[in-house]
C-alpha cells in the first residue's frame, strides 16, 4: 500500500534524468534512489573507476541506464551525454547538477586563474546543462525537474573558500531566476545545500595542513542534530523535488544540513549550553 502510494503520488517511474556528477558518493547515493524508484538515468562523471562501478551496479539490477566518462566542466561531453541520452528514450524530465569542487585558501593568495577554475567547477557548468535540458524538457510539454547541489557556504560567510562561496551562491541566484521564467512551462528549478557530509573529497580538505578531522564532540556543538550528513539525506532531498511531491516548489533550497543554517553561529557547547559567543572555560588556556 506504502510504495503504491508513493508510486503514484511521485510520477516518477520511467521518467528521464540527466546526473552530472553523478558517480560519486553524493552523486551515486542520488543515482541509485532515482534508479530505486524507476527513473532511467543518464550519467557524466570524471572518474573512470568509479563510473564503470557504478554502471556495472546498477546494470546489474537491470537498472535502464547510461554512464558516461566525461568533464561536466566542458560543454562537448554535456552534449554528447544529452544526445545520448535522447537518442536511446527520446524524452527528458529531470536535470541535477552534482559537480562541484574547491580548494581552501585566503582570498589574497588566489589569483584569476584560480577563480575561473573554481567558477568552472561550480557555476559555469550548471549553466551549459540548463541549456541543454531546458529546450528538452519544454518539448516534452510535461513539466519537469532541476535540482542543483549547492552548500551551505552559498548561504554565509565562508573564509579561506570566497570564490566557491560567491560561485555557489550565483548558483542559487540563477536558479531563482531561472525559476520564475520557468514557471508557465512546469519545470521547477531548485536547489539542494547541504553542510558537512564526509565524502572521501571532503574528508581530504577538511583534514588540511595535517589537521585532525572534527571530534563527535566538535560536530555535536557545531550542528544542532549532533551528527555528520549522510549521502542519503541528500539523495532523498533530490528525489523529493524530482517527483511530483514537490509540483508546487519551484525556486527554493533545501537544506539537509542537521539544522547549521538556522543556528546561524549559535553552538551547543558541552557543559555550557546554546550560546553565540564562546564561552569563557573554553578560552582558558588558549589566551596570549
Amino acid at each position: 500500500m506504502t510504495d503504491d502510494w508513493f508510486t503514484g503520488r511521485a510520477g516518477l517511474a520511467d521518467t528521464v534524468a540527466v546526473i552530472t556528477g553523478g558517480a560519486g558518493a553524493l552523486g551515486g547515493a542520488i543515482v541509485r534512489d532515482l534508479a530505486a524508484v524507476g527513473v532511467r538515468t543518464a550519467v557524466l562523471d570524471c572518474d573512470t573507476d568509479a563510473a564503470h562501478a557504478l554502471r556495472g551496479a546498477l546494470e546489474d539490477t537491470g537498472h535502464d541506464t547510461l554512464v558516461h566518462t566525461g568533464d561536466a566542466r566542458e560543454p562537448a561531453d554535456l552534449e554528447r551525454l544529452f544526445m545520448a541520452a535522447e537518442e536511446r528514450w527520446g524524452r527528458l524530465d529531470t536535470l541535477v547538477n552534482v559537480v562541484g569542487g574547491t580548494f581552501r585558501a585566503p582570498f589574497t593568495a588566489t589569483r584569476p586563474k584560480g577563480w575561473d577554475a573554481l567558477i568552472r567547477a561550480n557555476l559555469s557548468h550548471v549553466l551549459h546543462a540548463c541549456s541543454l535540458a531546458v529546450p528538452r524538457i519544454q518539448a516534452g510539454g510535461r513539466g519537469g525537474s532541476i535540482v542543483n547541489l549547492t552548500t551551505i557556504e552559498a548561504h554565509r560567510a565562508a573564509p579561506g573558500f570566497a570564490v566557491y562561496a560567491a560561485a555557489k551562491a550565483a548558483v542559487e541566484q540563477f536558479a531563482r531566476t531561472l525559476a520564475v521564467e520557468l514557471a508557465p512551462d512546469g519545470i521547477r528549478v531548485n536547489n539542494v545545500a547541504p553542510d558537512y557530509v564526509p565524502t572521501p573529497s571532503l574528508r581530504q580538505l577538511a583534514s588540511h595542513d595535517d589537521a585532525p578531522l572534527a571530534t563527535p564532540e566538535a560536530l555535536a556543538a557545531a550542528i544542532p542534530m549532533g551528527r555528520v550528513g549522510r549521502p542519503q539525506d541528500v539523495s532523498g532531498c533530490v528525489v523529493f523535488l524530482a517527483s511530483a511531491l514537490s509540483s508546487y516548489v519551484t525556486g527554493t533550497t533545501l537544506h539537509p544540513d542537521g539544522g547549521t543554517h538556522a543556528s546561524a553561529g549559535w553552538f551547543n557547547w558541552p557543559g555550557t549550553g546554546w550560546a553565540n559567543h564562546v564561552p569563557s572555560d573554553v578560552l582558558k588556556g588558549h589566551r596570549p
